[in-house]
């Protein structure tokens, strides 16, 4: 059993990737190995509309023909029984690196076609986990969640199941007082983050754990 986490973050240590560490650790406490690959030490490029992976008996049929950095985490993906995409929200939506990495990934095994409706082999789940400085209730002013029903619509076509996990009103800055971003209370994003934050991190290790058990449940079936 193998779950990886895709981090669309350029912070390593912050809270998109603590989120994805914890259902690794969840992950693992089910007896899974695990891998968290970290998208901007990658040298890559979203999809180019070849559509190699579209014609008609060709060597790329379902995959994607590029080759870069990003071409053996394709590889590596394959053979994952569960995975966990997590991006933090920038001007609406996920980061660039993991809009292009979502395009390589998911893009070749769409078929336009009403059946199959996919090329991927087997069911596996897909979490996605979203961090954002924004309220939970500003969310249909940025159309939020709008963005994570499609991305949750999409994954379940393509894969078989979806859901998301998101982080509200996060502590982004390490010292406040150092940037200009005076339309936040930093007294009251400590306290979120004391508060919130670590039953945020629970609900991603139950991912975790939730995913494994049914990956395990769909194996003895």
């Amino acid at each position: 059993m193998k779950a990886i986490a895709i981090n669309g973050s350029p912070r390593q240590k912050w809270n998109t990737a603590t989120l994805l560490e914890k259902t690794l650790e969840g992950a693992a406490s089910e007896g899974a190995e695990t891998e968290i690959i970290h998208l901007y030490d990658l040298n890559f490029k979203g999809c180019i509309s070849c559509f190699a992976c579209k014609l008609k008996d060709g060597k790329s049929y379902g995959k994607c023909a590029m080759n870069d950095e990003l071409t053996p985490v394709l590889e590596k993906l394959k053979n994952a029984d569960v995975v966990i995409l997590g991006s933090p929200i920038y001007l609406g939506n996920s980061t660039g690196e993991m809009r292009s990495f979502m395009e390589r990934y998911i893009f070749p095994f769409l078929v336009y076609s009403e059946n199959p409706r996919s090329l991927y082999p087997r069911n596996i789940p897909i979490g996605y986990i979203y961090t954002t400085g924004a309220k939970e209730e500003n969310f249909d002013l940025f159309g939020l969640h709008k963005v994570i029903e499609l991305n949750e619509g999409v994954a379940a076509r393509i894969f078989g199941y979806s859901e998301s996990l998101y982080s509200t009103d996060t502590y982004q800055f390490d010292d406040y007082s150092k940037y200009v971003a005076d339309r936040f209370d930093p007294v009251e994003k400590a306290k979120r983050r004391e508060k919130v934050f670590p039953k945020d991190c629970e609900k991603a290790l139950e991912m975790g754990i939730r995913f494994v058990k049914r990956q395990k449940a769909a194996e003895h079936k």
